[in-house]
């Protein structure tokens, strides 16, 4: 690996990391808090492509998986795996595989169609993957669990917002153009 991919996957995976300090919004009536990490997987996909995308956040979740405390909550260990967060955690890493891939085939330098990109795997891909982890982990109805996750959509739709105007801008950026 070059110098500027282990750089950036250490800066995403520090970011993600940052991010997952912010303290969560819990709802009461789902386990799952809303929080700002998926923010910083929807940037890693975005910015770094799918390869560099999910080693970014496949480092964060083998360090959670070793017990480190970097998920919202101070959350962290296997066992965060296996409860209702599961199907978010999966899909946070095929987040970036997916949207890293769907940016490099579709993306034709247009706002629009960058932004359809993030948030139908940004928000859509990840809710949908997350419902699926409260029905089966969390012992949730299904129809109740995707239901409950509906309450994600306009808060993750202004991440997905912020994660386009991030990626545009630093999109000229030459660190970043072999990624895209």
């Amino acid at each position: 690996m070059k110098i500027r991919t282990i750089t950036q996957v250490a800066l995403m995976t520090a970011i993600l990391i940052i991010l997952g300090l912010i303290p969560g919004i819990p709802l009461g009536f789902i386990p799952v808090p809303i929080v700002l990490q998926n923010l910083g997987v929807m940037l890693a996909g975005a910015l770094l492509g799918s390869k560099r995308g999910t080693l970014a956040v496949l480092m964060l979740l083998i360090l959670v998986a070793l017990g480190c405390p970097f998920l919202t909550g101070g959350r962290g260990g296997i066992a965060v795996f296996i409860g209702p967060s599961g199907g978010y955690l999966l899909s946070f890493l095929l987040c970036p595989l997916i949207m890293g891939q769907a940016l490099k085939m579709f993306s034709n330098k247009k706002m629009f169609v960058d932004f359809i990109i993030i948030w139908i795997v940004g928000v859509v891909f990840v809710n949908i993957c997350g419902a699926l982890g409260l029905a089966f982990l969390g012992e949730m109805p299904l129809p109740k669990a995707f239901l409950s996750v509906l309450v994600f959509i306009p808060g993750d739709t202004i991440k997905s917002i912020a994660a386009l105007f991030i990626f545009e801008k630093l999109r000229a950026n030459t660190a970043f153009k072999s990624n895209i």
